[in-house]
């Protein structure tokens, strides 16, 4: 396919491209707007219609894409969504950005995955690229989604190419998205990486494209830097712990670490670690590598370590609490955040919703504010189905809301929150986040992780 791998190229060259993004979220979306700001065609397929029409109108429902930057892309022309996959016929390139949780029992689930390929696979265009950025482990793109897509009868190779390339959105940053952030391209031939890198280049300077030798690399790297951070944020957690139990303060043994120069990362302890990708990825590779008869003890127990500080956080409620003379049972506790990090809407595996879980099964009166977050499903968030029992509205967040609570505990540090506001008008704080830290306060009734 070299002949059609050179005008693949001269055609991105020329922004003479269509571009298919399969998946209009926190991924596919600033992906889909980067593609028509850089001067394309892009289609955007998602199977939530409501969705779907709220982009036709112009309206973004992610905070990282504001509406402002959209509607002129849709006002143009060059962006339009479609719950419809023969539209992808008329793309030179697709992108499939489709999420990857895992089940209840922590293995992999690819049927978004299986889903997005098998509905592409019959309208895969003649030379056109297919490029896989979901997160997963290595060897799906030729294991799982090259034979999905072949089985419509066109070949990687010589019909079309296909190529993984991770994403690396990361929510709510503000200094680093899809048109600054270098990436990772990995073609299953040549051809395929040259395809991808060309698509990429309308996005990132040619520079700041790295090409690796195959899927499987660019498929471990992105669980590479995403269990890098799993790792180190469990590290801080357990010595949260054990300077809890010493009468050490983290925060202030981690702040005077980061004076060193060099050899230093600081990471920050927390109830938890949330989103789609560090709580998840730890367990794909996991669950890949008992393929090979390999048990990766280390990663498994940095995740089990970060999902005990949801736990951890509530004694430290219960022992705070004690020391009041007032039991959990019946104790009325506000959470604030419900997102899974500072400043954005999503509450997908937050640790703030497992610690409410936790407290109400231990009989505790719990209630939310989130300013992001108007209302979540407890159960839903688990693994259990949508029970409307679990469903929890956020309340307003008042002098009289704050006073009326045994404890209020700081599960999201959201910039709109008042830190010395909060201080002055809480009862009893749990501040899971540091964020007092640097804030007078009268410590008998703050209490830091």
């Amino acid at each position: 396919m070299s002949e059609s791998r050179a005008d693949f190229v001269e055609r991105a060259r020329r922004k003479d491209l269509t571009v298919g993004v399969i998946g209009l979220g926190y991924v596919g979306l600033p992906l889909a707007v980067g593609f028509a700001r850089a001067g394309v065609r892009v289609l955007g397929i998602d199977v939530n219609g409501s969705r779907v029409r709220a982009i036709n109108r112009g309206e973004s429902h992610i905070p990282d894409v504001p509406s402002a930057d959209l509607a002129p892309e849709v006002s143009a022309g060059r962006l339009t969504a479609s719950t419809e996959y023969r539209e992808c016929g008329r793309a030179e390139a697709t992108v499939i950005c489709v999420p990857t949780p895992f089940t209840r029992m922590k293995a992999p689930d690819l049927s978004y995955i299986e889903a997005a390929c098998r509905s592409l696979a019959p309208h895969v265009a003649p030379g056109s690229l297919v490029v896989l950025q979901s997160t997963t482990y290595p060897g799906t793109t030729e294991e799982l989604v090259r034979p999905i897509l072949e089985s419509a009868g066109r070949q990687v190779g010589r019909d079309f190419f296909l190529a993984f390339s991770p994403e690396r959105i990361d929510p709510g940053n503000k200094s680093y998205g899809a048109h600054n952030t270098p990436k990772v391209v990995a073609g299953i031939d040549p051809p395929s990486t040259e395809a991808a890198a060309a698509l990429f280049a309308l996005l990132v300077p040619p520079d700041q494209i790295h090409r690796v030798s195959g899927p499987r690399v660019a498929e471990m790297c992105k669980l590479l830097e995403n269990i890098f951070r799993s790792v180190n944020i469990a590290l801080v957690n357990e010595l949260a712990k054990l300077c809890h139990r010493m009468g050490i303060d983290i925060w202030e043994v981690i702040d005077a670490a980061a004076t060193k120069p060099f050899g230093f990362m600081p990471f920050y302890p927390g109830p938890g670690v949330g989103g789609h990708c560090i709580p998840v990825d730890p367990y794909y590779l996991s669950w890949k590598a008992r393929e090979y008869d390999f048990y990766t003890k280390f990663i498994e127990l940095a995740a089990e370590v970060n999902s005990s500080m949801p736990f951890f956080t509530v004694n430290r409620i219960i022992e705070a609490l004690n020391r009041q003379g007032k039991p959990l049972l019946g104790a009325r506790v506000l959470i604030l955040g419900a997102a899974f990090k500072r400043d954005i809407d999503d509450p997908r595996n937050a640790p703030a919703l497992e610690l409410m879980r936790a407290l109400l099964q231990r009989g505790a009166e719990v209630s939310y504010h989130d300013p992001h977050v108007p209302a979540v499903s407890l159960d839903e968030a688990h693994g259990h189905g949508d029970d409307p029992a679990s469903r929890l509205t956020s309340v307003p967040l008042t002098e009289e809301i704050l006073a009326s609570q045994d404890c209020v505990c700081l599960a999201v540090a959201h910039s709109a929150f008042d830190i010395p506001w909060l201080l002055k008008h809480s009862r009893l704080l749990m501040d899971a986040t540091g964020a007092t830290r640097h804030h007078p306060q009268d410590r008998g009734t703050v209490i830091r992780l």
